[in-house]
């Protein structure tokens, strides 16, 4: 039996990848807002960020508006292929067809 990626398959992480995931390539969003969309704690979801950015599947941009930083979040090309990979073979092991 294949082996789901480890990284993504903890809930949380999965969460995070698929909603990353809608995003165009390229595109990013404000921690905030990932945070209000997935209804997490900001440690939580710090946590779950830190070890998908430790795989290099999200990239991390620190910057400011104004005073107040801010902080943008993307799928790298690796992290959007991890979450093809990983969907794929959940459907094969499902029984469908990817």
């Amino acid at each position: 039996m294949v082996d789901l990626d480890p990284v993504i398959h903890a809930q949380a992480r999965l969460r995070i990848t698929a909603a990353l995931a809608t995003l165009a390539d390229g595109e990013s969003i404000a921690f905030p807002r990932l945070q209000e969309l997935l209804d997490m704690t900001a440690g939580n979801l710090s946590t779950h960020l830190r070890k998908l950015e430790d795989a290099a599947y999200v990239e991390v941009e620190k910057t400011h508006q104004g005073r107040t930083p801010v902080t943008y979040l993307r799928l790298s090309r690796l992290g959007r292929r991890a979450f093809e990979d990983y969907t794929d073979t959940l459907q094969n092991l499902l029984g469908g067809t990817p």
